[in-house]
């Protein structure tokens, strides 16, 4: 039996507000809630709401014929509870068909998995305490913030209880394999690997709506054709898509929800093959290898690993000062400090203070709510040293930490040189140009980058964030490197 397997991603990050030096001591709020209540709604009201409306009439017109499967990340779940629980209600009864696969995951999209096995480990557990919670189903298979996996990784969750992971059929890692198999993790053979198909993946995602690409427009009829042809020497298509894709990134006017309405009759009316969900797949197929992944692969940018969010010198700093707190945290018992905890860790902080360049840079300068990824450091900096400040006073005096006080002490100092510092940049940089535009100074203030570059995923406008492989000849696709899905506005 040949399946298809729809998997999609569901996350909004909680976005900082702005918070300078200044508010060091004096402000303990992070958030901004009018940016992330407005885009919430937003999404909602696009994507999120008409989207679970068409899968839950697709379920019924179809039954247990059509399955899909949803990574939902904690801090999504917060939000929707927040600010739209409508949402919420409608994954509820998405779940109840039973024909919905959830999945597991850091509970804040996180990348603690390299830093602490401790916390790693209690993040999936509250993750899937709150899918348990909100939506009465307990999670099975495993996959990792932004589909980040390795062998060490895949290991470690199994040893979980998640005998089944997801994560990237990178062609670094593939080589002349086809991610159209199951397979198996190199450490423990018990563990079985379902791998993203991401040509197939990213026609959907990223080219959808670009009317410059030969294959424009993409029909149900047309895509269906394309996955028998991936599946003529393969058992198992995984699409994994963020689930933004319908009515944000490509809008409604695309007619990407009339593809979507159209694409499980093409399916069933047109191929034998069969909707599953991941752990259906990894109960009917064996491995046929296994697949090795020393170094940790994901989704993101050209590369498909690690530097779209530990790529330069600013997001290791930032990452390594946050996780230098794990010890004092883990003695913490303040609700608020936890709460703060868990949304610090967020890759996305990490995500903004990207430095790459040429098309992967475009993609992450799009998704930065900052000016620049220098601007997106010192926030986080800032906030960082705040933080550091109440978990060192959340405790006795006599069990004060002084290493914390003086780790305070000194990010409240550089990033008080490094505003000033960016200041006179910016007075330098608007001289010369003699123009009032804000949008030309900021421009002309990013466009130096430090000495490393860096990364992570989604597109912009027109821009794939993923790495688009050449179709066949006999599919006569294209394969624009730059290749396309106009998006009005992704969130994420």
């Amino acid at each position: 039996m040949k399946t298809i397997c729809l998997y999609f991603q569901v996350h909004q990050p909680m976005r900082l507000k702005r918070y300078r030096f200044f508010n060091i001591g004096n402000d303990h709020y992070y958030y901004d809630d009018y940016l992330n209540e407005s885009i919430m709604h937003k999404v909602a009201n696009k994507c999120y709401l008409p989207a679970n409306k068409l899968l839950l009439q697709l379920i019924k017109e179809y039954g247990t014929n059509f399955k899909v499967t949803f990574s939902i990340s904690g801090i999504a779940m917060d939000q929707f509870r927040l600010y739209a629980p409508e949402v919420l209600d409608s994954f509820k009864k998405l779940a109840e068909t039973g024909c919905v696969e959830f999945l597991a995951e850091t509970y804040s999209h996180s990348l603690v998995a390299f830093k602490n096995d401790e916390e790693f480990r209690k993040q999936v557990e509250l993750h899937t305490d709150r899918i348990k919670e909100f939506l009465n189903v307990e999670p099975k298979v495993f996959r990792g913030t932004e589909l980040i996996y390795s062998d060490e990784i895949g290991a470690k969750v199994f040893d979980m209880g998640f005998p089944i992971v997801v994560t990237e059929g990178a062609k670094h890692i593939m080589g002349w394999k086809s991610s159209n198999f199951l397979y198996c993790n190199a450490i423990n053979p018990k563990q079985k690997v379902l791998l993203r198909n991401y040509e197939l993946s990213d026609d959907l995602a990223f080219r959808f709506s670009n009317q410059s690409w030969a294959e424009y427009p993409l029909t149900a009829e047309k895509y269906v054709g394309w996955i028998s042809e991936a599946l003529e020497n393969g058992e198992t298509a995984n699409l994994f898509l963020d689930y933004e894709t319908f009515g944000e990134h490509q809008s409604k006017e695309s007619g990407i929800f009339d593809f979507l309405k159209h694409f499980p009759k093409e399916v069933l009316k047109k191929t034998s093959f069969k909707f599953a969900t991941p752990s259906e797949i990894a109960e009917k197929l064996q491995p046929v290898s296994a697949v090795s992944v020393p170094h940790p692969i994901s989704w993101a940018d050209e590369e498909r690993d690690l530097t779209a969010w530990l790529g330069n010198d600013l997001q290791e700093d930032a990452f390594n000062k946050l996780y230098s707190l794990t010890e004092r945290i883990q003695k913490c018992e303040d609700k608020k400090i936890l709460i703060d905890w868990k949304y610090l860790q967020s890759s996305d902080h990490f995500y903004y203070m990207s430095t790459k360049v040429f098309s992967d840079g475009e993609v992450h300068s799009y998704f930065n709510p900052f000016d620049s990824p220098y601007d997106a450091y010192i926030n986080y900096m800032n906030i960082l040293s705040d933080f550091i400040i109440r978990l060192n006073s959340a405790v006795p005096e006599n069990q004060k930490d002084q290493e914390l006080a003086t780790l305070a002490a000194i990010i409240f100092d550089k990033n008080k040189q490094i505003e000033k510092y960016e200041a006179e940049i910016l007075k330098l940089k608007k001289g010369p140009l003699k123009t009032t535009s804000s949008k030309a100074t900021k421009k002309t203030v990013t466009t130096k980058p430090p000495s490393k570059t860096v990364a992570k995923k989604a597109p912009a406008k027109a821009k794939t964030s993923k790495t688009v492989q050449p179709k066949t000849a006999t599919k006569k696709k294209t394969t624009a490197k730059k290749a396309a899905a106009t998006k009005k506005a992704k969130t994420k």
